[in-house]
C-alpha cells in the first residue's frame, strides 16, 4: 500500500499527522547520514509511524542514537511543510531526477516513487510536500513545521517486501514514536512495559491456559485444562444472558458447500481471508485427468463451474437455512438463534498474534429473525445486552463505532433505501440505551451496517469484541420469508450479533487486562489448600471435599514444601485464595485465609469461608 492510499483511507487525527510529520523529518534525517537511501511509504500506523527504505547499509539500533540526533536538528531548524500540488508530468520527471524522497536532484531516480506514481488515477490530484531540502510524494496532511513534534524516539527495525509481495525488493522498515510532549512519549513508554508483562502470551504460557502448537499450525490455539475453565465460564455466562432473552441454541457444522457461501456474497467477497475451497475427490481426479490447471481450477470454483465445500468463515448461511427449513408465521417472530460456532478465516502469517488473531474462532454468534415492526426492541436488546456483558467482565471502558456503507464503493450489496433504514435503526437504538458512537464511513459489513463495541483495557489500548448488526441483504438473498396477518408472504430482518465477539480474543484481551489476575468466577483455580506439614494433609482433604462439594475450583498443595514455598508459587500460579493450615486451624475447625489481593486475612471457620466464595462466584464480582 502507497503512502497516498494509507493517508487518504480516512482524515488522519491530530497525532497521526504529527507522527506521520516525523516520518518526513526522519527520511530527512537519513538522508543526511546515507544521501543515496531510496524510499517508499512512510504512514502513521498504531503506536507510531514507519518509513520503507532501500539502503545498502543495514540499519541497526546501533544507528539510532545518530539517526535520532540529526532529526532532533530538523526539529530544531522548525522547517516549514509546504504543499506543493504538481501535474503528473512534473511529478514524474522529479521522480526520473532523482528528487522524489531525496534532499534534491541525484543520479538515480527515484524508483520506488515513480512506481507509486502509476498507481495514481488519472484526473487525482498529485501533492508534494517539502520540508528544508527534503522532498516527497505525499497527500499530506502534515503538522505546520518540524518544530511542533514534541519528542519522538525509534522503536525498532525490521524487512518487509515492498508492497507487502515477496517477488518485490525486500527493504528496511525502520519504525518509531512520537508525541506532543516528552512527557506523554514517557507515559507511553511505561505503558508498552507494561504492556509486555501483560503479554497474554507470555502469562498465558506461564499460567498454562493455551498453547499453539506448530505442528497443528500457526493461529489454530489448542485450549489446554485451564483455559477450558476459563472459556467454559465465559460461555456459561453468556448461555445463561441469551436464555433470559428468549435464544434457542443450535449447533451446524464446520464445512458447508461452496454454493451456500456464494449465495451468501461470502465467497467470493471474502475469498482472500478464507481457506481454499476443498473439492470432490472424483471431481478433482477428473479435472486433474483433464489437464486442469490450478490457475483454471480457481476460476471455475470463482464463476460456479465447480462446486466444492468450504470451511465456514461465517455461522450465519447456516441459520439462514435453519430458520428456513420450516414455514413460519408473524406469531412465530421475533426467532432467535445462538451458537458458539467455530469459524475459519485465511490470515496472513504475519498478522497472527497469540490468540487475538487467529485463524480458528469460536464466536458466540446470534442472528434474530424479526418484522419491521420488532427491529427497534430487537436491536435495543442486543445493544442493551453488549453493554451489560461487558461491564459484567469488568471492561467498563468502551465506545460503539457506527460503520456505515461507503456509497461510493462497489463492495455493498442492497438498495440503498434498505442501507438508509437500518442505519438509522441502529443510531436510535444506540441513543436509547445510552450509547456513545462514533460514525465511521466504509467500515460496514458488505450486507448491511454495524455497531461495534470497541474496548479499552487497563493500560489504555483498544480492542474490537462485541458487534451488532443489521441485514436487509441476505433475507433478500435466500428468499427467505414470513406469513403475514394478511396470509402474505414478507421478508423478515436480520439481525448479526455477538455479545462478546471471538472466545479467543476475549480470552487473550481478559488476560492482559487482569495481567492473569482473574476474578474469583473466571480463576481456573479459586482456592489452594496449602498444609503446613504432612500432619494436616488429612484436614486438607476434608477442607478440599468441602469446597468441592460447594462448586468451588479447589486444588491441595501435597508436596512437601515448606509452607513459604507453596503461598510464593500459588501467588506466581495468581490464585485468588489460598488457605493455610496447621494444628490450630484443625483443631479450631477454621482456615487461616491468604487472599491475591490482601494477603493475610486471619482465620474464619471453613464453612465461613465457603459462604464468601460462593457469594463472590454468584455475583460474579471483579476485584
Amino acid at each position: 500500500m502507497s503512502e497516498r492510499s494509507i493517508a487518504e483511507k480516512q482524515p488522519m487525527t491530530d497525532l497521526e499527522r504529527l507522527r506521520h510529520s516525523s516520518a518526513h523529518v526522519m527520511a530527512t534525517a537519513i538522508l543526511r547520514l546515507w544521501p543515496e537511501a531510496q524510499f517508499a511509504a512512510g504512514p502513521p500506523v498504531e503506536n507510531g509511524f514507519y518509513y520503507d527504505l532501500q539502503l545498502d547499509h543495514r540499519i541497526t539500533t546501533e544507528d539510532f542514537p545518530r539517526i535520532e540526533t540529526e532529526m532532533k536538528k530538523v526539529v530544531a531548524e522548525d522547517q516549514l511543510f509546504e504543499r506543493i500540488p504538481v501535474s503528473r508530468e512534473q511529478a514524474f520527471k522529479l521522480a526520473e531526477a532523482g528528487a522524489l524522497g531525496s534532499l534534491g536532484p541525484r543520479n538515480a531516480p527515484s524508483k520506488f516513487k515513480l512506481d507509486i506514481l502509476q498507481g495514481i488515477p488519472a484526473g487525482e490530484e498529485i501533492t508534494l510536500y517539502r520540508n528544508g531540502d527534503f522532498t516527497d510524494l505525499c497527500a499530506g496532511p502534515h503538522i505546520a513545521r518540524t518544530g511542533g513534534i514534541g519528542a519522538f524516539k525509534l522503536t525498532g527495525i525490521a524487512s518487509a517486501y515492498y508492497k507487502g509481495n515477496e517477488k518485490n525488493p525486500q527493504l528496511q522498515r525502520l519504525y518509531g514514536t512520537a508525541f506532543k510532549s516528552k512527557a506523554e512519549l514517557d507515559d507511553y513508554f511505561v505503558r508498552l512495559e507494561e504492556a509486555r508483562k501483560r503479554d497474554h502470551r507470555k502469562l498465558g504460557r506461564e499460567l498454562g491456559l493455551f498453547h499453539i502448537d506448530e505442528e497443528v499450525g500457526a493461529g489454530l490455539v489448542l485450549w489446554t485444562p485451564k483455559g477450558a475453565i476459563l472459556r467454559r465460564e465465559l460461555q456459561g455466562f453468556i448461555s445463561e444472558e441469551l436464555r433470559k432473552q428468549g435464544y434457542t441454541e443450535v449447533f451446524t457444522p464446520h464445512v458447508a458447500k461452496l454454493g451456500l457461501f456464494r449465495t451468501s456474497g461470502h465467497y467470493p467477497y471474502y475469498r482472500e481471508s478464507q481457506f481454499p475451497p476443498l473439492i470432490e475427490p472424483d471431481s478433482l481426479r477428473r479435472l486433474a485427468d483433464e489437464g486442469c490447471s490450478c490457475a483454471a481450477l480457481s476460476n471455475l470454483l470463482q464463476e460456479g463451474e465447480v462446486d466444492g465445500f468450504l470451511l465456514k468463515p461465517m455461522n450465519c448461511p447456516m441459520h439462514i437455512k435453519i430458520y428456513d427449513s420450516a414455514q413460519h408465521s408473524y406469531r412465530d417472530l421475533p426467532i432467535r438463534l445462538s451458537e458458539f460456532g467455530t469459524v475459519y478465516r485465511w490470515e496472513q502469517s504475519g498478522e497472527l498474534g497469540g490468540m487475538t488473531r487467529v485463524r480458528g474462532f469460536t464466536q458466540d454468534d446470534g442472528h434474530i429473525f424479526c418484522t419491521e415492526e420488532q427491529l427497534a426492541e430487537e436491536l435495543f436488546r442486543a445493544l442493551d445486552l453488549g453493554q451489560r456483558v461487558l461491564r459484567a467482565l469488568g471492561l467498563n471502558d468502551f465506545r460503539a463505532r457506527l460503520g456505515l456503507r461507503d456509497p461510493d464503493s462497489a463492495k455493498y450489496v442492497g438498495a440503498a433505501e434498505q442501507w438508509g433504514k437500518a442505519e438509522d435503526a441502529l443510531r436510535r437504538a444506540a441513543e436509547k440505551v445510552d450509547l456513545t458512537f462514533a460514525e465511521e464511513r466504509g467500515e460496514a459489513a458488505f450486507y448491511g451496517p454495524k455497531m461495534d463495541f470497541v474496548v479499552k483495557d487497563v493500560i489504555g489500548r483498544e480492542w474490537q469484541l462485541g458487534t451488532v448488526q443489521v441485514d436487509y441483504n441476505l433475507p433478500e438473498r435466500f428468499d427467505l420469508n414470513y406469513i403475514a396477518s394478511d396470509n402474505s408472504p414478507k421478508r423478515p430482518i436480520m439481525i448479526h450479533r455477538a455479545p462478546l465477539g471471538s472466545l479467543e480474543r476475549l480470552c487473550g484481551v481478559l488476560i492482559e487486562h487482569f495481567a492473569g489476575s482473574f476474578p474469583v468466577w473466571l480463576a481456573p483455580e479459586q482456592v489452594r489448600v496449602l498444609p503446613i506439614s504432612d500432619k494436616h494433609l488429612e484436614y486438607a482433604r476434608k477442607i478440599e471435599q468441602l469446597l468441592a462439594g460447594a462448586g468451588v475450583r479447589t486444588t491441595v498443595a501435597a508436596s512437601s514444601d515448606k509452607i513459604g514455598a507453596k503461598i510464593r508459587l500459588a501467588q506466581l500460579e495468581k490464585v485468588p485464595y489460598m488457605l493455610v493450615l496447621g494444628a490450630r486451624e484443625e483443631q479450631a475447625g477454621e482456615v487461616a485465609v491468604r487472599s491475591r489481593s490482601h494477603g493475610d486475612e486471619g482465620a474464619v471457620s471453613a464453612h465461613e469461608f465457603v459462604e464468601r466464595v460462593q457469594k463472590e462466584i454468584r455475583e460474579k464480582k471483579i476485584d
